[in-house]
């Protein structure tokens, strides 16, 4: 008999509210499902889609009933086995120690191909080669990997540090002149790109210094060439020195001939290319530069068969020969005996620029007046005495050195002054009233005894 379609809803929709089994359900419903398509007029045809919606839930439920037996007996023979049921295939437990992504990502594969994890060493049958040493990794052992070469790494020094650095070296070396000493000075610093720097500041320190710090200059700048600097980069210095000229004037008046001859020197010295003075024909503008330029040009004209300038700054300090010093102090001294001026002397004296040198001077000047006649020598030499130790350029050391050595030679000088000795002892009295010797160098001059031989009648006695 034929059911309405509501009552067959109903029907169909009380196993889902009632039913205890959802799956037992669920096959009562395809049942009945199946037998909708048989009823209601008698048997059809069905249509291709009814027909493959048929087939798809036949094969569901031979699949629902296979998962089931098995389940059932593999739950059989556990219990059997006296063990204890394990989880469900589908249940939270039995993905616990599931190394797949839970978050539905992924192959399923093994992390790094099955070489990574804990007490895992690379992938099976992977035999790894010789590898360099990283010195960035925490366990690198620097005692393990042999001969180790340490290098010190020296920073390139900034224009402000450069002078700071070199700077005392210069003045330093004003007072030792010893070249290869800068040079080593100069070899621990990391110059770079600065080497010019070194012939500019030295140069500048010389022009605002003495004669005898030019020359050492000079020396230094021949020394340096092919060892911490290049002719070019001494090129470089001088050609900024040219440019800043009119700043230098200002300092040093005579800085425009005083560079000129520094570069006449260096360009002989083989420390300036020689076309040096070429490069700037008809391109200076500057007055000065010009001046420096053509004095270079006199002085390497004049000396155009002599290799070296060596006396372009003279011949200074304790460099020079001791004749030769000998031969300017008494012509200072001759010349202070015509003049009278004291200021000029001592000017003189200090250009000589030999202080440990100046006792030399007091026994020119004591030898000078022993040898000369009348009142006026004797007044003037007492004067000049007094003012060169007044203004502490002649020392006491000095001064009682020089004294000492015509004590030294009085025997001497007296065969060719009978008088020497008379006149020394009233120049040493003047001396000591003046206060420019000491008591006990005024004690120390010599006296001579004057005892003479009476007649032959006398039986040859010798009469006080």
């Amino acid at each position: 008999m034929a059911v309405p379609a509501a009552e067959l809803g109903a029907a169909d929709r009380a196993p889902f509210a009632t039913g205890p089994c959802p799956a037992a359900a669920a096959e009562e419903e395809e049942e009945d499902g199946d037998e909708e398509l048989l009823g209601a007029g008698g048997p059809r045809a069905w249509t291709p889609q009814e027909k493959l919606l048929h087939e798809a839930r036949l094969k569901a439920k031979a699949k629902r009933r296979l998962r089931r037996t098995s389940s059932r007996d593999s739950a059989r023979e556990s219990l059997s086995e006296g063990t204890e049921p394990g989880p469900e295939p589908g249940s939270p437990k039995g993905r616990a120690h599931d190394r797949r992504s839970r978050m539905g990502k992924g192959r399923g594969l093994p992390k790094k191909g099955g070489a990574g994890g804990k007490g895992v060493w690379g992938a099976p049958g992977v035999v790894y080669g010789y590898q360099e040493p990283d010195a960035r990794d925490p366990n690198y052992d620097e005692a393990a990997q042999g001969d180790t070469v340490y290098a010190t790494v020296v920073p390139e020094l900034e224009e402000g540090e450069l002078e700071k650095n070199v700077q005392p070296m210069v003045l330093e070396y004003f007072e030792h002149g010893d070249t290869s000493e800068v040079m080593e000075l100069l070899r621990g610093l990391n110059l770079g790109s600065r080497r010019h720097a070194v012939p500019s500041l030295a140069v500048a320190l010389a022009l605002e210094g003495k004669a005898s710090h030019r020359e050492l200059t000079s020396r230094l700048l021949s020394d340096l060439v092919g060892r911490v600097v290049t002719p070019e980069d001494i090129a470089w210095a001088f050609d900024k020195m040219l440019r800043d000229l009119p700043d230098l004037i200002l300092d040093t008046p005579e800085a425009p001939q005083m560079l000129g001859q520094f570069i006449a020197r260096a360009v002989a010295d083989h420390a300036l290319p020689l076309d040096f003075l070429e490069r700037y024909k008809g391109r200076v503008d500057c007055e000065h530069a010009r001046a420096a330029l053509d004095r270079a040009a006199v002085l390497l004209r004049i000396k155009r068969d002599v290799n070296r300038l060596d006396n372009v700054w003279g011949v200074g300090g304790g460099q020079r020969p001791v004749k030769h010093l000998v031969k300017e102090m008494n012509l200072l001294l001759r010349e202070y005996l015509l003049s009278g001026e004291v200021s000029e002397a001592e000017h003189c004296l200090r250009e000589l620029e030999v202080p440990h040198f100046h006792h030399e001077l007091v026994y020119e000047a004591v030898v000078m007046v022993l040898e000369g006649s009348g009142e006026g020598p004797v007044a003037m030499m007492v004067t000049l005495l007094k003012v060169l130790w007044e203004t502490g350029l002649v020392t006491l050391d000095q001064m009682n050195r020089g004294f000492q050595r015509v004590y030294e030679e009085l025997g001497d000088i007296s065969l060719d002054v009978p008088l020497a000795h008379s006149l020394l002892e009233r120049l040493v009295e003047l001396c000591f009233d003046r206060g420019i010797i000491t008591r006990a160098l005024r004690d120390a001059c010599p006296a001579r005894g004057r005892k003479r031989f009476v007649s032959e009648g006398d039986g040859g006695q010798v009469k006080q």
